[in-house]
């Protein structure tokens, strides 16, 4: 457009007049030391988290199914719906719940760890079960708008998985960002009934993000 010009340099400070800055998650550090400067530490990053991304012919669709809440139709107008559903009773996920509390976590370090806090549309499931146990049948396990097939009534928590790929071979665990060590990552996760064999092509993972926290 002849009334823009890019320039391709680093920008080290906030320039003044209006000013738009889109740095991403990885702003360097002189122009986050400008940014802090002028907000506050407290108001100048979040930790958040990424979901576990599992391979579909590993899930066991003779526990898990098909549906859409409510039985809405899929996207693509199948009436099998867009996830798959991983239930579990109440003592199946009262025995998940504790094994996630138990689990190692990677530790943050100095600063880091004193200054602690999350993006709450990202928390970590480990984060939201410390706050209280049922805290995720009411998240992303709430089993509202699902039916399980094998019983017929609603499940007490359900994990749903939603199609990663267009391949329709990965399937990415909803709302299930985590901070626990891989190993113990992997062995919490297999709890999940219909994921007790699943491979995993990418596991949870937390990363600092530096962005102003405002309206």
């Amino acid at each position: 457009h002849p009334n823009i010009t890019v320039h391709r340099s680093e920008v080290t400070e906030i320039p003044d007049g209006p000013t738009i800055i889109a740095t991403g998650p990885l702003t360097s550090a002189a122009l986050t030391e400008s940014i802090q400067a002028l907000t506050g530490q407290q108001h100048l990053y979040f930790y958040d988290a990424m979901a576990p991304i599992v391979v579909a012919d590993s899930i066991d669709m003779s526990i898990a199914f098909r549906q859409s809440r409510y039985d809405r139709e899929s996207a693509l107008g199948s009436e099998e719906g867009d996830y798959i559903n991983c239930p579990l009773n109440k003592e199946e996920y009262e025995r998940f719940v504790q094994a996630l509390l138990a689990a190692p976590r990677i530790e943050l370090k100095g600063a880091d760890k004193e200054l602690e806090r999350y993006f709450e549309g990202c928390m970590p499931i480990e984060v939201l079960a410390a706050r209280d146990p049922k805290a995720l049948a009411f998240g992303p396990m709430r089993p509202v708008g699902l039916r399980d097939p094998r019983t017929g009534r609603r499940p007490y928590a359900a994990v749903q998985l939603r199609q990663d790929n267009v391949a329709g071979t990965l399937y990415n665990m909803v709302g299930f960002q985590t901070n626990i060590k891989w190993g113990a990552q992997e062995q919490v996760l297999r709890l999940i009934p219909g994921l007790e064999h699943a491979e995993f092509v990418r596991l949870g993972q937390m990363h600092r993000n530096t962005f102003i926290n405002s309206p």
